[in-house]
């Protein structure tokens, strides 16, 4: 697989500097930010994918603990802490390792080979699952009735506060329902839908001109977001 892209939450800034070189180090992992607290991490998170966590438990404000139990369909974690009474607390939330500071690189690289271990597992059973079920129209709700979307239709999708714009090519009109990006993002195929901004995902066949980062549908620009950019660029150097 790709590398696992992660994030470290820590509020301590010697450990910070540590656990970053330790990520240096490790060639299946991508730094993707540092921050002391979790409202940081909220905001990155906000702007770019983030598969792992490394995060604190004992934080002001708000624990690391607490802040996994509020994420929904979020990261992966593997907690640090100086705490190790947290341990059983950690693995309730479903962490894939527990590391009692102070550690040392052989104990960080143990932790993030399960982390690998799960994620190579989940690719696998995604790409088994996407050869023997070949999904070729979504059911959204949409003005108290259910309609029939083909997702060969769909140009774009457009998310809002608490709901998406779904734009296709046989209506005149955007197709909305209330629902958030990310649960229909999970409900499309990865190989022919990808989110290129916190607000917008493509049909990748649709995909036909480029422009300044944005992708053109007609007189609709749609940002690339520099989050997303990476993968984006990837789709486009298979097919240059």
């Amino acid at each position: 697989m790709s590398k696992i892209s992660c994030l470290v939450v820590d509020d301590e800034p010697l450990a910070l500097d540590l656990i970053e070189s330790y990520v240096a180090q490790t060639p299946f992992l991508e730094l993707k930010g540092r921050c002391s607290s979790p409202f940081q991490a909220m905001e990155i998170m906000q702007e770019q994918p983030i598969q792992l966590l490394f995060l604190d438990i004992q934080m002001p404000g708000l624990t690391g603990l607490d802040f996994t139990k509020s994420l929904t369909n979020g990261p992966r974690v593997i907690f640090t802490t100086a705490y190790g009474q947290y341990a059983l607390e950690g693995f309730k939330v479903n962490a894939i390792d527990y590391l009692l500071k102070p550690f040392n690189y052989s104990e960080f690289l143990k932790a993030a080979s399960k982390a690998k271990e799960w994620f190579d597992l989940l690719e696998n059973t995604s790409s088994k699952q996407d050869k023997e079920a070949v999904v070729d129209s979504i059911f959204v709700k949409s003005e108290y009735k259910l309609v029939r979307v083909e997702l060969s239709s769909i140009l774009y999708v457009e998310g809002l506060k608490d709901y998406v714009k779904i734009y296709t090519t046989t209506d005149s009109k955007p197709i909305m329902s209330l629902m958030s990006l990310k649960l229909l993002e999970e409900r499309l195929p990865v190989a022919d839908f990808m989110r290129v901004h916190r607000s917008y995902i493509v049909n990748l066949k649709k995909v036909t001109t480029i422009e300044r980062s944005r992708i053109v549908f007609g007189k609709e620009y749609i940002p690339i977001a520099d989050g997303y950019k990476e993968r984006f660029q990837q789709f486009l150097d298979k097919r240059l």
